[in-house]
């Protein structure tokens, strides 16, 4: 905890709004898509989406996977409980979708689905994009597939699987636009290794999306390591957030935002 509040006022001293940038791309993307004020109807499905799953008490094992598909810790956890504590925020969840809304990527893959919470705003940021999405925990899977039932969400594509077997064997095609939302294992090594498989699936407008960031110390290495890799342009942090392009037109430049 100390770590987080340490690294969060070093982002704010660091960090500017859309007055402080100079990039035509990034200060795009900031007024018309970080602070985009419009009250989307997709806002309302998003908080349904939340607000049944905290109305939901059942309570179900949940399992994370290591690598090779080693468990390294299973509990028993309510719905609701893990929807509050684990999943992505209301907040994050809007600008998740005003993201993908902003981008229209026709190929999304994201690497941790979790409840699904995430998943439902890539899915009404664009709903004719095909979605992947892998999840470790067969039991966490089984309530988003519910949910995407649901809520209509026949877009995505839920994959359960260990995350690194699937980016190793089944990689996604770089057909037209891509995102990518990192969120499934936060440590170092997981993130810097799904970097590297995902590398050559990148083009000119794939749109990548690593969260927490500045979780710990080792999570702070990792974002280093990926903003001073030769083929990364241009990265915003948002402290909850690494964004990072690969736009061959673009100077390389980092940007610390508030969002």
């Amino acid at each position: 905890m100390l770590h987080i509040i340490k690294s969060y006022l070093k982002f704010l001293w660091n960090s500017k709004n859309e007055h402080g940038v100079h990039s035509p791309f990034v200060f795009s993307l900031i007024t018309k898509c970080f602070y985009d004020k419009k009250k989307y109807p997709e806002y309302v499905v998003l908080k349904k989406y939340r607000d049944s799953l905290l109305s939901n008490k059942k309570t179900i094992e949940v399992t994370d996977f290591g690598a090779g598909s080693k468990v390294f810790k299973s509990n028993t956890r309510a719905i609701n409980q893990i929807a509050m504590n684990a999943g992505i925020s209301a907040k994050r969840a809007e600008l998740l979708f005003r993201i993908t809304h902003y981008f229209q990527p026709e190929n999304i893959l994201e690497i941790g689905t979790s409840l699904g919470l995430a998943t439902a705003a890539l899915s009404l940021g664009n709903p004719k994009a095909k979605i992947i999405t892998l999840e470790g925990c067969p039991n966490t899977l089984a309530v988003a597939q519910n949910q995407f039932q649901d809520f209509s969400l026949h877009n995505v594509n839920p994959i359960q699987t260990e995350f690194s077997t699937f980016l190793t064997n089944q990689q996604p095609t770089t057909d037209k636009r891509q995102l990518i939302y990192f969120d499934g294992n936060h440590s170092q090594k997981a993130t810097l290794d799904y970097f590297e498989m995902l590398l050559p699936t990148i083009n000119n407008e794939s749109v990548w999306i690593f969260d927490d960031i500045h979780w710990s110390k080792d999570m702070e290495d990792a974002w280093e390591i990926i903003k001073n890799h030769s083929k990364v342009t241009v990265t915003i942090d948002t402290f909850q957030w690494g964004i990072v392009f690969f736009r061959q037109e673009q100077p390389k430049e980092h940007f610390v935002i508030r969002a």
